[in-house]
């Protein structure tokens, strides 16, 4: 829902991106497909969470702008590349 969350999607230039977020988001943006819940960083089980919704929804990468998340998926990145998941953050 961030400014940089849109303006990366508009530098990116590819129909296909799917933005999310791990806030509370009204049901009417969620049905139109362009925007999904994730889960929340704070969970023990949020890499696993966050592999899970990626091959569920054929994400085949995750463009991380917020630090509590990027601070998981750094340390689960091996585990991502297992499954053809790229992980980049801004410390990339």
């Amino acid at each position: 829902m961030s400014a940089g969350a849109h303006s990366l999607k508009n530098q990116l230039g590819d129909n296909e991106i799917v933005l999310g977020d791990y806030h509370d988001l009204p049901q009417f943006m969620l049905s139109s497909g362009n925007l999904i819940q994730l889960p929340n960083p704070q969970s023990v089980s949020y890499p696993h969470q966050m592999l899970a919704l990626c091959l569920d929804n054929s994400i085949d990468v995750v463009y991380v702008l917020d630090n509590e998340e990027a601070d998981q998926l750094i340390e689960a990145k091996q585990l991502f590349a297992e499954y053809e998941i790229q992980i980049i953050t801004n410390e990339i």
